[in-house]
């Protein structure tokens, strides 16, 4: 198998690991500097060039990519994977997980814990969105920021807020994040190689330092996760389409909290942590799927007028409830069941003698049309903290009524 990792620096520790466990296994892999790239395009003849050559072939890419080479890097993956070629991780999942603002965004929809986010733009709100994250102590993040920079800790409204209105001025986009209290100066980072967590570490921050990372001094020890953040890690990668990543989670007493899904993660603490070869899964997990590459559905589905991928909602008392997906109908309808999702289980292709219960979701592919007549008007969303105003607002039923 012939590997190519993009990387800026081939002699970085994940770069070399990288390298080394590939080359144990015995592949032909190259470290192809990120930047010496040029993209050719022509009609059905997406190319690439390497210092002003034909790059050769290869049958997997292993991205490096650098938060200051974003949209050149995720490019080159992207021409990659025009080619037909199978990446590691994707260039829009890359693309999705470097925006801090983005991929929160993306996780909200899923029922996956993350500490409540607020981003504000005008002077106005900032004080209310402090509010609403619980008030001080809050964290302030830089959208842009790395490796622990630009994350800073506010004890009071006022403090916060003159931070966050001074970072405003000169032009900086920042998050305002709740503070959980019960992880202050640690947190766990779970590294996600396909659906497993193949090695997790705690980052325990040093003296007054409050952020754990290692690039502050944080200290690494190796952990066991409890299934429940085993499980949320898998799910945070999946949702952001990574299949390599590193994903930072807080412990609170509520369970497990996303905090980034980063793709791109150093092996050196991982590895110094756990004395596992992290790389080597990478590695392993590149030869398993190198003949079966995903697929991105939305651009093979340009050829299928009136198909499409959609996701069903089978709420109770719905007809379907109690019927097995062969006896549902769905087939009839031109419609295929791709996966199941029961609470936190996902069943990938599930039997046709599956029975259906109330509030299944299944992720089919079919007629648009056929979909679009199962699929529910969308419930008009009721706000936090709207409850108590409706209960408030219900006039009582007095003798005069």
């Amino acid at each position: 198998m012939k590997i190519a990792i993009l990387s800026c620096g081939p002699n970085s520790y994940s770069t070399r690991r990288l390298k080394e466990a590939a080359l144990s296994r015995g592949h032909d892999v190259k470290v192809l500097n990120t930047l010496r790239f040029a993209i050719d395009l022509d009609k059905g003849r997406p190319d690439l060039y390497y210092r002003g050559k034909p790059l050769s072939s290869y049958d997997v890419v292993i991205p490096r990519i650098g938060a200051s080479i974003t949209y050149f890097g995720t490019a080159i993956v992207r021409q990659f994977e025009q080619m037909g070629v199978f990446c590691v991780n994707g260039s829009a999942g890359i693309s999705d997980s470097r925006d801090k603002l983005r991929s929160l965004q993306i996780l909200s929809r899923h029922d996956i814990g993350i500490p409540a986010t607020e981003y504000v733009n005008h002077r106005a709100d900032v004080m209310p969105a402090i509010e609403r994250v619980g008030g001080a102590p809050v964290i302030i993040k830089l959208i842009e920021g790395t490796q622990g920079v630009g994350v800073i800790l506010a004890d009071s409204n006022n403090v916060a807020a003159a931070i966050i209105e001074t970072l405003h001025s000169t032009r900086h986009n920042v998050l305002i994040q709740k503070f959980v209290a019960e992880s202050r100066g640690k947190d766990l980072r779970a590294f996600v190689v396909g659906d497993r967590v193949v090695g997790a570490m705690r980052r325990v921050a040093q003296g007054a330092e409050f952020r754990s990372n290692v690039h502050r001094g944080g200290r690494t020890e190796r952990v066991a996760l409890e299934p429940a953040y085993e499980e949320a890690a898998v799910r945070a990668a999946q949702i952001m389409n990574l299949q390599v990543a590193g994903v930072d989670m807080l412990e609170s007493s509520t369970g497990p909290q996303i905090m980034e899904v980063n793709s791109s993660p150093g092996l050196e603490g991982i590895e110094g942590a756990t004395e596992l070869d992290i790389a080597g899964s990478i590695i392993d997990y590149a030869q398993e799927h190198v003949r079966f590459p995903e697929l991105d559905i939305r651009q093979r589905l340009t050829v299928s007028r009136g198909y499409g991928v959609s996701e069903l909602h089978i709420p109770e008392g719905s007809a379907f409830v109690g019927k097995s997906i062969e006896n549902s109908g769905l087939r009839d309808k031109d419609i295929v069941v791709l996966s199941l999702h029961r609470g936190n289980t996902v069943i990938p292709n599930p039997r046709v003698a599956r029975e259906l219960q109330g509030g299944d979701r299944l992720v089919c592919f079919g007629k648009r049309d056929s979909m679009r007549d199962l699929i529910p008007d969308r419930k008009r969303r009721i706000r936090k903290g709207s409850l108590k105003k409706l209960s408030t607002d219900v006039p009582s039923h007095s003798a005069e009524s």
